[in-house]
């Protein structure tokens, strides 16, 4: 029997509480999420795949059902919410609050709720006769340099399989998203000399050359707004930088030996990207770095990049892009700042596009939360894909 549109908006609901209650929060394990992902769509029949990070903690799924050929379609989104501590929730962000047509709890919008609409409509695919495979792939560590999809798309490329067309969940208001700028995670760590504050000039102080490490961060900032090309349709149309976090000292009359720094940076194309690199490099070696180590030889100025997530490019003509307009029945097509995994799938030859449930502006948030309004959107896109498949 055929899904009444109410009974999956009900279902789906139901599976946005069940994810929200599995916190997944970057910096701890998703297993828990994956493994129920993988229970509900292996008992519809289909075939999962399990990917892991080095630890063992962290997982990814990727799940088809239908036959197993190239020409598939791809539903993705990631499983990691981002923390909340620091934040004033006005109910607990791990149990789903319903309010004046509103769902809250952390990773409604950014993206169980896109998740849940995908397993609420998966039944209906499951039961249809399927000439192409639909895909599902659930990733973990989106939010800290979208690590996981990089494993998951490994094995995915391994395995020779191609599917055609990638649609990222991501909340975009269901509008349908061409491109978006890269993302560049960035931890720099200073290693200075400890002493009394009285003597400053004693020491190696990491805070201070960390402070003017982030003071030509700025520079480098401004620098690029110039540099934004005419025709960008970016907003902001430049490349932009954020410092995120700095951590370091222990008391005001000690001169503090370590200093890290994380920061990123979203370059709208690939001549930005080298240009900030190379820039805030030079600096650091050729300035910071040696005035360290006249005072102390044995100072250190080390950066790790932690993601490096190329964007997605705009393509002429568009697989992904043609199908989710006719899909949602939007004409138009837009950019945005944030990053997703987009890219990565397009790195692979597959034919992507941003469409999901929720607005970027609620999420990361305190009271994150996704409309019933935007579930309804998705699944009415989501049925609308069957028949593309049987």
């Amino acid at each position: 029997m055929m899904t009444e549109p109410d009974d999956l908006l009900e279902t789906a609901v139901e599976l946005t509480r069940l994810l929200v209650e599995m916190p997944s929060i970057s910096t701890d394990s998703n297993l828990a999420v994956i493994e129920f992902l993988r229970m509900y769509l292996e008992d519809l029949g289909a075939t999962c795949e399990i990917t892991m990070d080095d630890s063992g903690a962290k997982a990814n799924l990727f799940a088809t059902l239908g036959p197993d050929i190239d020409g598939g379609i791809i539903l993705s989104g990631h499983t990691d919410v981002v923390p909340v501590e620091g934040q004033d929730w006005s109910s607990d962000p791990f149990q789903l609050r319903e309010d004046n047509g509103n769902l809250y709890g952390r990773g409604t919008c950014d993206m169980k709720g896109f998740i849940a609409c995908t397993l609420a409509i998966a039944p209906r695919f499951a039961s249809a006769r399927l000439s192409r495979p639909l895909h599902f792939a659930f990733t973990y560590d989106e939010e800290t340099g979208c690590l996981g999809a990089e494993v998951m798309l490994a094995a995915l490329k391994a395995s020779g399989r191609r599917p055609s067309v990638c649609i990222i969940g991501e909340p975009t208001g269901m509008k349908v998203i061409e491109g978006h700028k890269g993302c560049c995670e960035t931890t720099t760590t200073f290693g200075g000399l400890e002493g009394h504050g009285s003597a400053p000039a004693a020491g190696v102080n990491a805070v201070e050359y960390a402070a003017r490490y982030i003071g030509e961060l700025l520079r480098i900032a401004q620098d690029l707004k110039p540099r934004a090309p005419a025709d960008s349709r970016f907003e902001p149309p430049w490349t932009t930088i954020n410092v995120g976090s700095i951590r370091g000292g222990v008391a005001h009359n000690v001169i503090p030996n370590t200093c890290e720094i994380e920061w990123e940076f979203r370059p709208i194309n690939q001549s930005d990207k080298k240009f900030v690199r190379e820039r805030i490099n030079n600096f650091a070696e050729q300035v910071l770095l040696p005035q360290m180590q006249a005072t102390w030889p044995e100072a250190t100025l080390e950066t790790e990049i932690i993601g490096d997530i190329d964007g997605l490019e705009p393509m002429p003509e568009s697989q992904a892009v043609s199908l989710v307009q006719e899909l949602t029945g939007g004409n138009s097509v837009g950019l945005v700042a944030f990053g997703t995994e987009a890219g990565l799938f397009q790195s692979l030859g597959i034919s992507t596009v941003v469409c999901g449930p929720g607005h970027i502006t609620e999420a990361h948030k305190p009271d994150e939360f996704v409309a019933l309004s935007e579930l309804s959107a998705c699944l009415a896109m989501l049925m609308r894909l069957l028949p593309k498949l049987c």
